[in-house]
């Protein structure tokens, strides 16, 4: 456990705020090649990327993670240094403690326990680490993907170190992801004063309807594990703060997060098919994030129940609620994908903290999915 600990806090000491690796990816390259990894980076632009693998044949178990970090917000608002780990009753307080630096640390190190219990271990151990999950996602594990790809790898199981835990380490995993389709929209009206309504056309008024029949709608009822598709207002904007102008602009950002019901297409052509029927005037840009990616009971999710329920003494819930993961990348070269880490709660936040007692589980889980799938 001393080891898992030491090295969580050796990562949080480096503050790797997207898309700034910061030295972290070194350490853990150090770390693998001491046990027989052969070490790829693959930086694109400001994005440090590397694949390690270690072994030969099939299959192929990959452990996918990020060193990058969100930024720690105010500084004053924290009750410590957040790129100084701090030890404090029971707790790891730090940026990256939960999201996900000991993640990382349980992977390399299990992979070194591992490794010195079964040197000739069957298949292949590989590392697909990023600088890039936090930020854009454009340089970082879609575009080692595509790399893999063009020289015909394959990843047969994909463990992904995200925090999934909820209340206690292991009581949830996650094993898919609903997809996230964002908009930009922009209402075109026409600006005019407030006391002549006749001669302008409120977009706020006008956008109005359209609105609350897409934040009322039921899209779908699920799909399998899979909550019902989501439709949320995330930015809204319009006016020149003036109180007797009516706005010739309404700005609006909106997502939705999709089950397999939905397909992209379906879902555009709902959101401008509301739109058109209230006679909104507008213009939209889209963006997919990642597609809906599920990975039904078998062998993996088994490893990793099975792993989870050794070290804890019960069996994870199997989710696919959440947000996006870098298993989206993954799941589409034929990888079963299972999300497995700490506890959640602080991530992202203020005061990101992890128990200490949450370490040496995690490590032992993956030592476990490593001696399930490959001794």
């Amino acid at each position: 456990m001393a080891d898992v600990l030491s090295l969580t806090q050796e990562l949080i000491r480096k503050a790797s705020v997207s898309p700034d690796d910061a030295g972290c990816q070194d350490l853990m390259i150090e770390r693998l090649a001491a046990v027989g990894f052969q070490v790829e980076k693959c930086p694109f632009g400001p994005v440090a990327n590397f694949w390690a693998t270690r072994g030969s044949g099939s299959p192929t178990l990959c452990f996918v993670g990020h060193t990058d970090v969100v930024p720690t917000g105010p500084r004053e608002e924290w009750d410590t240094d957040p790129f100084e780990p701090v030890l404090r009753d029971g707790i790891l307080h730090g940026r990256g403690a939960a999201d996900m630096k000991s993640g990382l640390a349980a992977m390399v190190t299990a992979c070194e326990d591992f490794v010195a219990a079964h040197p000739g271990h069957r298949g292949r151990i590989a590392f697909l680490i990023t600088s890039d999950e936090e930020g854009p996602s454009v340089d970082g594990t879609r575009r080692v993907v595509d790399l893999l790809r063009g020289r015909g790898e394959r990843i047969d199981y994909c463990v992904v170190g995200e925090p999934t835990s909820e209340k206690d380490f292991g009581d949830v995993i996650k094993v898919g992801r609903r997809g996230s389709l964002s908009g930009r929209l922009t209402v075109h009206g026409i600006q005019g004063h407030v006391a002549y309504p006749d001669a302008a056309m409120n977009p706020v008024h006008r956008f109005a309807p359209a609105l609350a029949e897409l934040v009322t709608r039921t899209w779908d009822q699920g799909y399998q594990q899979f909550q019902p598709t989501t439709f949320q207002v995330s930015n809204l904007s319009a006016g020149t703060g003036a109180p007797n102008v009516i706005p010739g602009e309404l700005k609006v950002r909106f997502n939705l997060r999709f089950c397999p019901a939905q397909t992209v297409e379906s879902l555009q052509a709902t959101v401008t098919e509301i739109l058109d029927r209230h006679g909104v005037r507008y213009a939209i840009e889209w963006f997919v994030s990642g597609l809906p990616f599920y990975t039904p009971p078998g062998v993996l999710s088994e490893a990793v129940s099975a792993a989870v329920e050794s070290a804890t003494g019960r069996r994870p819930v199997l989710s696919t609620g959440g947000g996006t993961s870098d298993g989206r990348f993954i799941a589409p070269m034929g990888a079963q994908v299972v999300e497995v880490g700490v506890v959640n709660a602080t991530i992202h936040k203020v005061n990101e903290q992890v128990r200490i007692s949450e370490l040496p589980l995690l490590h032992s889980t993956y030592v476990g999915i490593l001696t399930r799938l490959l001794s």
